[in-house]
């Protein structure tokens, strides 16, 4: 069905980055807004393409190593007391895609100060460090509910008041040079950025392939997952069960790799949901499951605007339909529900109900199937997906625990007690 795949990198940055500000109205566009920043200040400083390509990525990404929503937004409204932490975790996190090795570097140095780097301004990690920082303190410092261009002095203000021990006077004068332009401000909280950047920003024109983007879901996964270690590794479980399903199917081998990236990416949507409804450990109130069941919508929304991976947008979006129509978020039935969505459905509910939760210990082989068995006998769930899992229950629960295993493991090594002062909390540079 399929000879190769290709996706913009750019369309999957822009569209990735714009999940990880889900969580708050406050946080809207800031990783975008903040990557648009630096790139105006990278042509006001006239660096190379490459360099301009490595800021611009680190930029749409800087806040991944904040899992949390509310860590997001604690950091965006400068009220958490060390930022090193989520500089350290964001590079340990983007590291894991090799086309984002360089640029986890930049992520890593985005709040140090210039006056704590002991290397000299002319390296290019020095310079672009010092962007991203100046470009991210721009942004945060901008009143939402005020008029851009009554702000632009006062901002202005703000940033030559940072130069000298915080932010280098380079970087200071290169910001003032871009920002003497209204457009500059304009298009900064223009409604049309996103379009901006996608048809004029760097990266256009860049294509990735189907190993770098199982590389970059691998990634994001795990930036869902690490939020909580009641979920460190639920897609983890997921991608695996549905990838070994769809090969007991007779699924191609380019199908196989779709499935288990759209199971890396089939909670993208909760990146918006509070870790205090994910780890609640009582039954949600309605009006908390309801904020639960937009994630699903998220998903769906975040991925189709990447454009080229419907198939990975509808197996990774449709894992709550059912096919009775009863599911959500869009009531399809079964007419509309594909076999990679059913597989996708009958590894969620499989996985989630074999693994711990914060309010009930995992179920054994009886409890799984006698859920599974109930809901594809009401119809909701496909009875050949839900045969071939019941046949096959030792080997696929075993995959399963394995991949979970080893994403286990690296969480509880790199994230869930990480230590600020590191040897790799160190600006140097080499």
């Amino acid at each position: 069905m399929y000879q190769t795949i290709t996706v913009s990198l750019s369309n999957l940055l822009l569209s990735l980055s714009d999940a990880l500000d889900l969580a708050s109205p406050v946080l809207a566009q800031h990783q975008m807004r903040t990557a648009f920043i630096s790139w105006e200040i990278a042509k006001a400083a006239g660096l190379p393409q490459d360099q301009t390509e490595s800021l611009y990525m680190a930029a749409l990404l800087h806040d991944v190593g904040a899992l949390s929503a509310e860590e997001k937004i604690a950091i965006h409204q400068q009220e958490v007391q060390n930022p090193e932490k989520h500089c350290i975790l964001g590079e340990k996190l983007l590291r894991t895609a090799s086309i984002f090795e360089y640029p986890a570097r930049i992520v890593r140095f985005h709040h140090t100060p210039w006056k704590d780097w002991r290397q000299p301004f002319e390296e290019p990690l020095v310079q672009q460090a010092q962007i991203l920082k100046l470009a991210d303190g721009l942004e945060r410092g901008i009143d939402r509910g005020n008029y851009i261009l009554h702000q632009q002095d006062r901002l202005i203000e703000g940033v030559k008041a940072a130069a000298g021990d915080s932010v280098h006077p380079d970087v200071v004068q290169w910001l003032v040079r871009a920002g003497v332009r209204e457009e500059f401000w304009l298009d900064l909280v223009s409604p049309r950025l996103y379009s901006l950047l996608l048809h004029n920003g760097p990266c256009r024109g860049i294509e990735v392939g189907l190993s770098q983007l199982s590389e970059i879901s691998e990634l994001f996964r795990n930036m869902i997952d690490f939020r909580s270690r009641f979920t460190s590794t639920h897609s983890s479980g997921v991608a695996a069960t549905a990838t070994i399903l769809a090969k007991l199917f007779g699924l191609t081998e380019m199908e196989i790799g779709l499935m288990e990236i759209a199971g890396n990416l089939h909670d993208l949507g909760k990146m918006a949901i509070p870790n205090q409804i994910l780890e609640k450990p009582g039954k949600l109130t309605r009006e908390e499951f309801a904020v639960i069941r937009q994630h699903t919508y998220l998903t769906y929304t975040i991925l189709n605007s990447i454009g080229g991976i419907q198939q990975i947008v509808e197996w990774a979006a449709f894992h709550h339909e059912k096919l009775d129509g009863s599911g959500y978020p869009f009531h399809v039935d079964a007419q509309k529900i594909g076999i990679g969505s059913r597989i996708m459905a009958v590894a969620d509910i499989f996985t989630a109900l074999a693994e711990n939760r914060p309010y009930r210990e995992a179920m054994d082989k009886d409890g799984v199937m006698g859920i599974i068995h109930k809901l594809s006998e009401n119809r909701q769930l496909d009875q050949r997906v839900v045969g071939v899992l019941a046949e096959n229950y030792e080997e696929i629960r075993s995959d399963m625990r394995e991949q979970q295993q080893a994403a286990r493991d690296f969480f509880e090594k790199e994230f869930y007690y990480p230590d600020p002062h590191t040897p790799s909390t160190s600006p140097d540079v080499g």
